[in-house]
């Protein structure tokens, strides 16, 4: 039973985004397999989550995965639903996610997407995505909540051949109705359970050899 109230925990504090304000300390809460550090976000029941590890895949291949929003339904867990809606003027996205959760009503949100920079075709460089809601895009859908608060940012570094450093980054509101202890409980399962669902998929994509000289 408590396992399966972890993975409950785990749909509600994952799949989404990344934290930056707030003037409490960071709480390390992990150091294993990843490093996780916590804190309340001022005025909500969120809280920013920080989380920092190596993941076993190129930056080139965790970038292609991240990039690929419309395949998150493939990947991420409890992802049921992800498209991208349309493009926005500064060069982003905005994109449609719904979380199908157990015990729980489904959950969905709008995120504005934007890549600000990008591995370049020989391996070098830095990935860096942000994401923030923009939950009043279009109109909610009937038996479906909105996550209203769900920002965060990924920023992907070549670590050696085949494996990158990684710094995921997010705050949600899991909104409605949520038990305390399901909203809490299994947090750091949430956010190794993503990290490696990303690394997965990254891992299972074609390694693009570096340009001719």
């Amino acid at each position: 039973m408590l396992g399966m109230t972890r993975r409950w925990g785990l749909a509600l504090a994952v799949v989404l985004a990344a934290g930056v304000a707030g003037a409490q300390e960071w709480e390390t809460v992990a150091t294993k397999p990843f490093v996780i550090k916590v804190r309340p976000r001022p005025g909500t029941k969120a809280k920013d989550i920080w989380a920092e590890g190596e993941l076993k895949a190129s930056a080139a291949q965790i970038q292609a995965a991240l990039e690929d929003q419309a395949s998150y339904r493939l990947f991420m867990p409890y992802v049921k639903e992800s498209r991208v809606v349309r493009p926005t003027d500064d060069g982003g996205r905005l994109t449609y996610t719904r979380l199908d959760l157990p015990v729980v009503s489904s959950r969905d949100y709008i995120c504005h997407v934007v890549t600000e920079s990008k591995v370049a075709p020989d391996g070098t460089g830095v990935y860096q995505q942000r994401w923030k809601a923009e939950p009043d895009a279009f109109p909610a859908r009937r038996d479906v909540v909105r996550l209203r608060l769900n920002e965060g940012s990924w920023k992907v570094e070549p670590k050696g051949e085949g494996t990158s450093w990684v710094v995921y980054k997010f705050t949600v509101d899991p909104g409605g109705s949520v038990p305390g202890f399901l909203a809490s409980v299994g947090q750091n399962d949430a956010v190794v359970d993503t990290l490696r669902a990303v690394e997965k998929r990254a891992k299972s994509l074609p390694v693009e050899p570096p340009p001719a000289k």
